[in-house]
């Protein structure tokens, strides 16, 4: 059995001309959020396995975010530009390549609107749209990432804000 956890990033900064929109961070709001959002998660799961962020600046703040209320420390989270720069389902076995396959959890921080589109490809019936800080867990009966297919994950559960 393996779980992947989705989780989109907090509320961000407004776009502006003199930040990138890699470069925007999450507000103040969007820290308390992400912070309320990592006790729900505690409540669903013990650990979050392998932590795997976007390298953008919000999403990679509410990955220290939920990785420090579950004793996780920062230096342990893999970045990886994919989740910002080209996160589809065709690049996910890659990303998930990076945990290893006796890793039986894997927790990613990233973007919509393709966080929306992966979910809903992976789970029969699909998922909601996925809010800012938005959680979704979907286990799949797999032995190995490699194994993971569309429309063969089930949702174990669906956190929002």
């Amino acid at each position: 059995m393996k779980k992947l956890i989705f989780i989109r990033h907090g509320k961000a900064e407004d776009p502006a001309p003199e930040i990138s929109d890699f470069e925007r961070s999450l507000t103040l709001k969007g820290k308390a959020i992400s912070k309320l959002m990592a006790g729900k998660l505690i409540e669903k799961e013990n650990s979050p396995g392998i932590i795997i962020t976007s390298p953008a600046f919000r999403a990679l703040e509410t990955a220290f975010i939920f990785a420090e209320e579950f004793g996780i420390k920062p230096e342990d989270i893999i970045l990886n530009s994919d989740l910002y720069y080209k996160m589809n389902f065709n690049h996910l076995p890659e990303i998930l390549s990076l945990a290893g396959e006796d890793t039986d959890s894997i927790t990613l921080f990233g973007h919509n609107p393709s966080f929306t589109q992966i979910t809903n490809s992976l789970c029969r019936g699909g998922c909601d749209f996925m809010p800012k800080c938005g959680v979704i867990g979907i286990s799949f009966n797999i032995n190995t990432w490699s194994d993971i297919r569309q429309n063969t994950g089930k949702v174990e559960y669906y956190l929002k804000p």
